[in-house]
């Protein structure tokens, strides 16, 4: 259990992992590598597994792809619960302080992705980590399908194959990862519309921190009336200022969770990503978190 904890734990995995239950320690773990993507199939009996705050001092911020093949398991991050039954899958950021709690025995299937590749493959990546992927999902059945296939299989003998077997995963992850929204406003937005979406999107993540930002001055950037973007994120399920607070707030929630922040100050930080007025921030991050900016920052720490 010590040489489990040590290298394949703190050193491998950079996890602290604690049994829970009084019985002989018995798992199974094999690897896959390729460039861009690392792939894990885990067979663990009931225990604790823990990013802490020390170990996401590492600087790692790849996310994870985390699919319960069988059993029970529970993700804690961002001051919530995310309860996994078999087949269930989750996507978390390596830079949170996070608890996997396998609450039985089972077989865990977990995808390493660069944040780069999949943030420029998903827009609102962040809003789609720590939300339960169901198990009925067609995308994420290709997905587990084909990545269980890989363990059976000697890595892919030249780098163009290996490279295009990668690129197939990044895909089903973004594919399955894009399903998960609202179908029926999704399937409004289509073609050019789509593209112009995905756009405004990518533009406003990327200047979500300017106070002075507005569907105006997007919809100058893309060439198209504010009237015309606002139909299109209304379409998506979400008005242009609903999705722009969002981002702001889930930008304000990461930077409480990580070390390098902890010295700023709250309002600090709420001036930052874009807020004018540090009682509208609390009382927003309170209303979408249902957790103060400074308890979120305490549980961090914790």
């Amino acid at each position: 259990m010590a040489m489990w904890r040590e290298c394949f734990g703190r050193m491998a995995l950079r996890v602290e992992i604690e049994p829970t239950e009084e019985r002989p320690f018995e798992a199974c773990l094999t690897s896959q590598t390729l460039p861009g993507l690392h792939l894990l199939l885990s067979k663990l009996p009931a225990a604790r597994i823990t990013r802490t705050r020390e170990l996401i001092a590492d600087g790692n911020d790849d996310f994870f792809f985390v699919v319960n093949r069988t059993g029970s398991m529970a993700v804690c991050a961002r001051g919530g619960e995310v309860l996994l039954r078999e087949g269930d899958a989750l996507l978390m950021s390596a830079d949170e302080v996070t608890v996997f709690e396998r609450r039985s025995g089972g077989e865990t299937l977990l995808l390493r992705i660069p944040r780069s590749i999949l943030s420029s493959l998903v827009v609102d990546i962040d809003a789609a980590t720590m939300h339960r992927v169901a198990r009925q999902s067609k995308a994420l059945a290709l997905l587990t399908g084909y990545s269980t296939k890989l363990f059976d299989e000697q890595s892919p003998a030249t780098p163009q194959l290996r490279h295009l077997v990668v690129s197939h995963v990044y895909d089903l992850a973004a594919f399955t990862l894009d399903t998960t929204h609202d179908a029926a406003g999704a399937a409004k937005v289509r073609g050019v519309p789509a593209a112009r979406l995905r756009a405004a999107k990518t533009y406003v993540s990327e200047n979500s921190s300017r106070r002075d930002l507005s569907i105006s001055t997007v919809a100058a950037h893309l060439g198209v009336t504010p009237r015309y973007l606002q139909r299109l994120f209304e379409a998506d399920g979400k008005t242009f200022s609903m999705w722009l607070l969002n981002q702001r707030l889930i930008r304000a929630h990461r930077m409480l969770c990580r070390s390098q922040f902890a010295e700023q100050a709250v309002s600090a930080i709420a001036y930052g990503v874009g807020f004018g007025d540090v009682s509208y921030f609390n009382r927003c991050f309170r209303k979408l978190f249902n957790a103060t900016p400074r308890d979120v920052r305490e549980n961090a720490l914790k």
